[in-house]
């Protein structure tokens, strides 16, 4: 299985596969709420399918790929109040993409992933005060890519993705004792290359995708009672009318981010790339669509928040093989008029 085949996980796309640089959207931008600002680059090489994790107010980007041959180890910190980007530590690890990510109030977590050869399930912690990675306890999930992961109460999670089948399984991390447990499996569809975003120390499982398809089922997990709830889905799924529009939420390798207690998805693909950008209420437990993405279309891309502030930034022009990739980096102003010349 090359690598293309294996990041779009055997999808039959080939019917929608193209090369889309700008908005997929039919909609004016300039009759929905929201603008996109570009910010100064990324401070490393071009990159694709690199992850992201905040500790404070400071972001950290790691490994991706910059050719479909070519594997990174470096790690980048952004300092928000500075706003410039400094090369740290490289990670020690075989290089690879589509690992995952999450940090703890002082530590960033770092760990499974691939390089088109083999998958890989070892688990990293990087120390930014020391500037210093140390291995950890292996993910007991095994080898995979595509896993989702998040930090609440003290405690990490990481699952679904993709190894040798498509997962629905979480795993608990404890970073005091440095041990793995079995946890409380996400409901609902098994998927890889989902995303997450935490609301009200609550975490929302989006999007993704499985040998079926592109995943719908919206899921919330409560760390306190450790139990999913289903949230409605994001598709049009009900005769109700307040889905009717919910055509272009559904895809995988997107991006999330939260801005004052709502929920942000933005880039992405579903065959072809996809600009759309919505926003989820958890009070509500509806999408509303923003203005889509205006960057350049891409799928692969690292997005954050700090201080209410949400970035997307990276990423890779193509559904298919190709040699673009992005150092670009947007902040999203959700109630801002649209202007298409920021």
């Amino acid at each position: 299985m090359n690598d293309r085949t294996k990041l779009l996980m055997g999808l039959s796309l080939s019917l929608f596969s193209l090369f889309c640089f700008f908005s997929c959207s039919d909609d004016s931008d300039s009759d929905l709420v929201g603008n996109w600002i570009k910010r100064s680059d990324f401070g490393g090489p071009i990159r694709g399918f690199a992850s992201s994790f905040v500790i404070g107010r400071k972001a950290y980007v790691v490994g991706g790929y910059t050719s479909k041959k070519r594997r990174l180890n470096d790690i980048w910190e952004y300092n928000i109040d500075q706003g410039y980007w400094t090369q740290k530590a490289d990670f020690p690890g075989t290089a690879r993409n589509a690992a995952f990510a999450f940090a703890s109030e002082d530590k960033g977590y770092y760990g499974t992933g691939t390089d088109a050869t083999n998958n890989y399930g070892d688990f990293w912690e990087f120390d930014p005060d020391n500037n210093q990675w140390t291995q950890k306890a292996d993910f007991p999930g095994g080898a995979r890519y595509g896993v989702t992961a998040f930090y609440l109460n003290g405690i990490g999670y990481a699952g679904t993705g993709l190894g040798t089948n498509y997962y629905m399984d979480f795993y608990k991390y404890d970073p005091a004792t440095d041990t793995w447990e079995t946890g409380v499996s996400i409901q609902g569809s098994k998927r890889a290359n989902a995303t997450n975003f935490i609301i009200d120390n609550k975490a929302y499982v989006v999007g993704g995708g499985n040998s079926s398809g592109y995943v719908t089922d919206f899921w919330m997990f409560d760390p306190d009672t450790q139990t999913w709830e289903e949230k409605a889905q994001i598709g049009d799924k009900t005769d109700d009318d307040f889905d009717d529009d919910y055509t272009t939420i559904t895809r995988l390798n997107t991006v999330s981010f939260v801005i004052n207690g709502l929920g942000y998805l933005a880039t992405g693909e579903t065959g072809s790339l996809n600009s759309y950008t919505w926003e989820y209420n958890p009070v509500t437990d509806r999408w509303t669509e923003r203005t889509s993405f205006e960057g350049t279309a891409r799928t692969g891309a690292v997005g954050f928040s700090i201080d209410n502030r949400g970035f997307v930034l990276t990423g890779v022009g193509s559904t298919s093989s190709t040699d673009l990739y992005f150092d670009d980096m947007w902040e999203f102003k959700p109630r801002d008029e649209y202007n298409e010349y920021d």
